[in-house]
């Protein structure tokens, strides 16, 4: 039996975890099962077909006659012809020559998807789902305090409209410190930060809903706070990044359906 609590963090009553919650945890699974939703977002990259070959430069095979190559200690690949001495007779196109084509270039015909089992990616979800109640796991990613996971609400939840209020609720629920955590961020190292994505920001709690009555324009203001609906949960959003055990709030009809999705 699980503790509910009410908007203002107040215990208004108990109820029954499926058996879903129960799944031995498995972070191999869980790992194949984001990096195969991950994967399909990956976009598709290749080279010019004719990069490296934008040349004029021929093949020279001939034994007698102008340009041969014959005793010319030299060997035959495609040469150019230039007005300077470098230039002249200069190799072009061939992978070892300056700037020829690149012998495997990357190719857009590559899938980049990795598929997986349909009960693997099961298993993923439910050993997922189990993570969330697993203190240890959580508190090695999130600030909080010593309480009882999974964190279930009333369903009123759906009703908050906005960002004050639902900030009311999460501090009531003492987790407010978590959501500070999520304020900071960080600049990325590498090259991501020519690339339009400068900033790396945590991830902070994560809302599981029945149905969506304003919920989301309260929640998508907040640092870090993702939110679903219960039918649309996936591996990725209980443990970004590979890692899971991230801090998670239910609402009751939302555990219920997990119930009867899932066993």
């Amino acid at each position: 039996m699980v503790k509910v609590f009410d908007l203002n963090g107040k215990e208004v009553g108990e109820m029954k975890l499926p058996k879903t919650f129960s799944t031995d945890y498995r972070p191999d699974v869980i790992q194949r099962a984001v990096i195969s939703i991950q994967s399909n977002r990956r976009q598709a990259y290749g080279t010019d077909v004719i990069a490296g070959q934008k040349t004029s430069a021929h093949y020279h095979g001939v034994r007698k006659g102008p340009h041969h190559m014959m005793n010319r200690e030299m060997a035959r690949n495609k040469r150019s012809h230039g007005s300077s001495p470098a230039q002249e007779m200069r190799a072009r196109a061939s992978p070892h020559a300056v700037s020829g084509r690149r012998a495997h270039p990357p190719m857009v015909e590559k899938v980049w998807c990795q598929k997986i089992n349909a009960k693997e990616k099961l298993l993923a979800l439910k050993s997922a789902l189990a993570a969330t109640c697993n203190f240890e796991l959580v508190s090695k990613k999130h600030r909080i305090a010593d309480i009882e996971l999974p964190i279930i609400v009333t369903d009123e939840i759906q009703n908050v409209n906005k960002s004050k209020n639902l900030e009311k609720t999460i501090e009531s629920l003492k987790l407010i410190a978590d959501v500070e955590r999520a304020k900071e961020k960080k600049v990325r190292a590498g090259k991501g930060k020519m690339r339009g994505r400068k900033y790396k920001r945590k991830k902070s709690i994560l809302f599981v809903v029945s149905g969506n009555k304003g919920i989301v324009n309260a929640a998508k203001n907040m640092p870090g706070v993702d939110i679903c609906d219960v039918k649309n949960i996936n591996v990725e959003l209980l443990a970004p990044g590979t890692h899971a055990g991230r801090l998670t709030i239910f609402d009751e009809s939302s555990v219920k359906k997990l119930g009867e999705l899932y066993g």
